[in-house]
This record gives C-alpha cells, sequence and structure tokens, in this order.
C-alpha cells in the first residue's frame, strides 16, 4: 500500500489509469503482477525502482490490475522482485 498518501480513492485510480498505457500483453516486454498499488505515487515508486534495474529499457504500469510490463534485456525476475520490494510492494508473479 502506498506509504505518502493510502488513497485508493476511484479518482486517483482513473486519473493514472488514464495516464498510463494499458498494454499488458505485448511482445516487447515481460509482464509482472505487482500488488498493494493504489494511486499515482505507487505508480512512480514502481516505476522508478524497476528502472534502475541494469538492462531496463521501459516501465509500463496498468494500475486497476497491477499488470507492469519491464522492456529491455539483461535483467532477471529476481532483480524486478528486489526492485518492487525496495519500492514497498510485493511481485506476485
Amino acid at each position: 500500500m502506498c506509504t505518502v498518501c493510502a488513497c485508493g480513492t476511484e479518482a486517483a485510480q482513473a486519473e493514472v489509469a488514464a495516464e498510463t498505457d494499458t498494454e499488458t500483453g505485448t511482445a516487447d516486454g515481460k509482464v509482472y503482477w505487482v500488488s498493494g498499488m493504489t494511486c499515482g505515487h505507487c505508480v512512480s515508486s514502481v516505476s522508478g525502482e524497476m528502472g534502475k534495474v541494469g538492462g531496463v529499457a521501459g516501465v509500463t504500469v496498468d494500475l486497476p490490475t497491477g499488470a507492469v510490463t519491464v522492456s529491455g534485456s539483461g535483467f532477471t525476475d529476481e532483480e524486478i522482485r528486489a526492485a518492487v520490494e525496495e519500492a514497498g510492494y510485493t511481485l506476485v508473479s
């Protein structure tokens, strides 16, 4: 859950969803599922930490579903898991 606001409101979720790419099944990236994200700050935290992983070229978050598509090469699932945990969230798969 967001440590900054804990808003989780539908308005905040809709606003972030409108700002993010909701394409989750692309051949250009690997999809991960992250639990606990409720707002734009959550998206920013997760995206920021994942973006620091070597080889990650891009991160796209679909807030309503928790799907996070990571593009690039040379990164491992364990590095992605560690980044998500560093941001304060849980990688579901």
